[in-house]
């Protein structure tokens, strides 16, 4: 079984992520073989909230250049975790609103 902490691997902050945090929505890498309900669980555990819904996607490795070499980033998985309107809001993400 695996724990919280081995699902959530960890937050991303980008524009956009920080613009969809006025409507609840917080954005996270999580590991590959997790599944929605793995994840909602694990926020819900972590950060003590509740959790409406969960959006998953796969984002695919892009190419990289290593000097002359061309190499491959690693695929990784991404969820947009929703909140329930009478949640309160994750700590971490609200200081950097």
């Amino acid at each position: 079984m695996k724990s919280a902490y081995d699902i959530i691997v960890k937050p991303i902050i980008t524009e956009a992520s920080i613009k969809r945090l006025q409507e609840k929505k917080y954005t996270f890498k999580v590991a590959k073989d997790s599944n929605k309900v793995e994840i909602a669980k694990a926020v819900e555990e972590v950060f003590g909230v509740k959790v409406k819904k969960v959006n998953t996607m796969n984002v695919m490795g892009r190419q990289k250049r290593f000097g002359k070499r061309i190499g491959i980033k690693s695929d990784w998985k991404k969820a947009i975790v929703t909140l329930t309107l009478d949640s309160k809001g994750i700590e971490f993400f609200e200081s950097l609103n």
